[in-house]
C-alpha cells in the first residue's frame, strides 16, 4: 500500500482525493512543502493540510513492516546525510523488523553510499522513490514509469483516484465474498437498486442479464473505483468475453447515478426466475465441544469483523444443518462461507488463501495481494 503523491505550486488535489489516500493508508502522513522545503510528520488524519495550492510532496503511510508512530513516518533522513530525506511507496522483503520499517533502514543504507549510485540502487527495487535534498531545495522520482500523472500531479500509485462508478450486485457487494479481496478500500457510495427492470438469474452464482425491462429493480451497492481498480473488476468478471461491462442509471436514495454494471453474455433468462437481490451466507464459525458436549468457540461474520481480525465469543447452540468437520486436535469446526479454509494457516482475512511470511512480523497474500501484520492474520486452529 503507501501513496506518494507530488503537487506542484498552484494546482490543488482533486475534490476527496487526501481523504481517500488517509482512509486506504491511515498510518502516518508525511509532508515536505516544495515552497519552504519544511518537514512535516502528521497522523493521516491530518490530511486536510494537503487542500492547498501550496506545493508538496505528501506521503501517506500503510503499514507493513514495523511499529506505527512517528518514527515510522516518512519521510526519513538518508544517514549522516542531514539535508537528504526519503519517501518509499512498496515494501522490501527481509529489510526492517517489527520495530523499525523496512524504508526507514533503506535510508539509513544508502546514506552510507555515494550520491551517484542512488539510482542504480533503488532502481533494482519493485517500489517507487523519491529523494529530497531540503538544503538544494530539489528532489529526484525514481522508477517514474510505474507512477501515475494526472492534471500535472503525480501519485506513486492510482488507487486515491477513485473516478468511476461501479455497481455490484453478486459477490462483490458489501461484505459478501470478494468485497474484501476487490472493494474493501474503496469509497461505498451506498446501497441502491436498477433504475431499470433486469432479469437477475441465481444458478449457484448471480447472473445479470441485459434484457431492460424484465424482471426487477435489482438491488446493488456502488462504489467509487479508480483506473486500477476496474481493471481488477474486468478480470475478475471476464471482460468482455464472460461479462459485458456497461453503463446503465442506479438510484441510491434520491439521486440517480450513471454506473458501470456487469451483464453477463451466456446465460439465458428465458423460462427461470428470476430475483430481485442476491444475498450471500459469509459466516464462518469454530468451536470446541466440552465434557458436557456443550459446544463453545469463535464466531464472526466479514461485515463485522475489525481490521484485526477478532472474532466474537459465542456459547450458544449450533445450528444442526451447519456442515461440520472435525480437526486434528479434535476442534469441530463449522463453516459456512464458501471457501475451504480449515487447513489453511495462517490465513488471508480478506480472501482466505494462504499468506507467506516475510520473516519478520509480516505476510503477504499472493491472491488478493494485501500485507498483514502478524496481529492481523487469521489462523483457524489457535
Amino acid at each position: 500500500m503507501c501513496v506518494i503523491i507530488i503537487k506542484k505550486d498552484g494546482l490543488r488535489l482533486p475534490k476527496g482525493v487526501a481523504k481517500t489516500s488517509a482512509r486506504i493508508n491511515p498510518d502516518g502522513l508525511g509532508i515536505i512543502w516544495l515552497d519552504t522545503f519544511e518537514v512535516e510528520h502528521h497522523k493521516s488524519s491530518a490530511f486536510k493540510k494537503l487542500e492547498t495550492e501550496r506545493p508538496f510532496i505528501a506521503h501517506f503511510r500503510y503499514a507493513t513492516v514495523g511499529k506505527v508512530g512517528k518514527s515510522n513516518t516518512h519521510p526519513f533522513q538518508c544517514g549522516n546525510k542531514k539535508d537528504e530525506w526519503l519517501m518509499m511507496n512498496g515494501t522490501i522483503r527481509n529489510l526492517g523488523n517489527h520495530d523499525v520499517c523496512d524504508s526507514r533502514v533503506l535510508a539509513e543504507n544508502i546514506g552510507s553510499i555515494p550520491r551517484k549510485d542512488w539510482k542504480s540502487e533503488l532502481e533494482k527495487h519493485d517500489s517507487r522513490f523519491v529523494t529530497i535534498n531540503t538544503r538544494l531545495k530539489t528532489y529526484q522520482v525514481y522508477n517514474k514509469q510505474m507512477w501515475t500523472q494526472r492534471d500535472g500531479i503525480w501519485y506513486s500509485k492510482d488507487n486515491v483516484l477513485e473516478r468511476h462508478l461501479v455497481a455490484v450486485y453478486g459477490t462483490l457487494r458489501k461484505n459478501n465474498s470478494n468485497y474484501y479481496s476487490y472493494l474493501a478500500s474503496s469509497r461505498h457510495v451506498g446501497k441502491g437498486e436498477t433504475a431499470d427492470k433486469y432479469p437477475l438469474i441465481l444458478e449457484g452464482l448471480p447472473y445479470l442479464i441485459d434484457a431492460k425491462g424484465e424482471g426487477h429493480n435489482v438491488e446493488v451497492d456502488v462504489f467509487k473505483v479508480s483506473d486500477s481498480k476496474l481493471r481488477d473488476l474486468d478480470a475478475l468478471e471476464g471482460h468482455p468475453n464472460w461479462y459485458c461491462r456497461k453503463q446503465i442509471p442506479i438510484k441510491v436514495g434520491k439521486e440517480t447515478y450513471t454506473c458501470w454494471i456487469y451483464f453477463n453474455k451466456s446465460v439465458s433468462h428465458v423460462g427461470k426466475q428470476m430475483h430481485k437481490s442476491y444475498n450471500q451466507n459469509t459466516g464462518w464459525n469454530w468451536y470446541s465441544t466440552d465434557k458436557n458436549n456443550t459446544k463453545h468457540g469463535w464466531y464472526g461474520r466479514v461485515d463485522d469483523k475489525p481490521k484485526g481480525g477478532q472474532l466474537s465469543w459465542w456459547d450458544e447452540k449450533v445450528d444442526d444443518n451447519w456442515w461440520e468437520t472435525k480437526l486434528s486436535n479434535n476442534t469441530t469446526a463449522v463453516e459456512t462461507n464458501e471457501f475451504d479454509i480449515l487447513n489453511e494457516k495462517p490465513i488471508c482475512i480478506d480472501c482466505f488463501n494462504d499468506l507467506e511470511f516475510d520473516g519478520f512480523a509480516n505476510y503477504h497474500c499472493n491472491s488478493c495481494g494485501i500485507w498483514l501484520r502478524d496481529d492481523e492474520v487469521l489462523r483457524v486452529n489457535e
